[in-house]
């Protein structure tokens, strides 16, 4: 295990360095850059060439597309993430706060997804061709196919703006100090919008895993000797059947850092997703990079988590 565990820590380096290199190309080559941003358009066709240049080489955007990212790279061994040109903060620092609360944002979506997933596909495969089982199955497939900000918007739309139970948005309400309590009750909304998809495909495939599950012949002789239904379900079928469960977790966690993009855009909720699309906007290269770069490894260790999670779940399996 531990050989198998240096052997993927070691391959995420190369994964990285790939990652950054299309991101930072991707970034480069894209129209504008931080110059044109941070200037007013008319103030621009005022300035001369020759103030945008030493303007450009100030930030050293007249170094050749190669130079520039090794001397980021350089930069990143270090220890240092650069200066964001936007905040006019270390980005480090822009960073720091923005990670924190998506990563509440998602552990509050994995949470809802997981539970409600698993629960309702339990449900589901023991009852079997039913009318629960239909609406249930209705439900997966109407998180499936309904785009996450739009169902953000009808959230917004009932719970905050008819009924009044929930804010619209934001991370916590001006008028009242910070408290935990604040902040949970303004991840509710967003963390729910962000759940729904991944409950209805973890649903589905809980529900099949357990139909699979329930058909082996082990089970019926379980049934056969007396054993309650709980316990046949709990200690005989639920286990097996979480094996694929977790793989489609761990796949899960890089759409739900995806979709927290889109769902922090929606409710103005301060996390790295929409300050990495804020970043896009102001052309903050530094920021982006750094962005990425956080985003890369915490979706590359929890797979990686995953693995070790499949490996406890199922004895038989052994990482050599």
């Amino acid at each position: 295990m531990s050989q198998y565990l240096l052997r993927r820590i070691l391959l995420i380096i190369p994964l990285l360095f790939g990652v950054t290199v299309m991101n930072y190309t991707i970034y480069a080559l894209a129209p504008g850059d931080p110059v044109s941003a941070m200037i007013d358009p008319m103030e621009q066709r005022q300035m001369t060439p020759e103030t945008l240049k030493e303007m450009r080489e100030a930030l050293g955007l007249n170094k050749p597309l190669p130079v520039r990212y090794a001397l980021w790279l350089k930069e990143v061994l270090r220890g240092n993430l650069g200066y964001s040109i936007w905040r006019i903060r270390p980005v480090s620092e822009v960073i720091r706060t923005g990670i924190g609360n998506t990563i509440g944002l998602v552990t509050m979506a994995l949470l809802l997804s997981t539970i409600g997933g698993l629960l309702l596909g339990i449900i589901s495969a023991l009852k079997p061709y039913s009318a629960l089982d239909y609406a249930l199955t209705g439900f997966a497939f109407a998180g499936v196919a309904m785009p996450g900000f739009f169902f953000a918007l009808v959230l917004i739309y009932l719970v905050s703006l008819r009924l009044g139970l929930l804010p619209t948005g934001g991370i916590m309400t001006p008028e009242l100090p910070p408290s935990v309590s604040d902040r949970l009750v303004h991840l509710i909304l967003p963390g729910i919008a962000l759940a729904y998809e991944s409950m209805g495909g973890l649903m589905r495939y809980t529900r099949s895993s357990m139909l699979e599950v329930l058909g082996l012949e082990y089970v019926t002789t379980a049934r056969a000797k007396g054993l309650p239904e709980w316990l046949v379900v709990g200690r005989h079928v639920f286990r097996n059947a979480l094996l694929p469960v977790i793989t489609i977790l761990g796949l899960r966690l890089p759409s739900l850092f995806g979709g927290a993009v889109l769902i922090e855009t929606v409710f103005n909720f301060p996390g790295i997703g929409l300050t990495m699309v804020d970043a896009t906007k102001q052309r903050d290269y530094p920021l982006l990079m750094g962005g990425v770069l956080i985003t890369a490894t915490l979706i590359l260790f929890s797979n990686l988590l995953a693995d070790m999670a499949y490996a406890w779940a199922d004895p038989r399996i052994r990482y050599d």
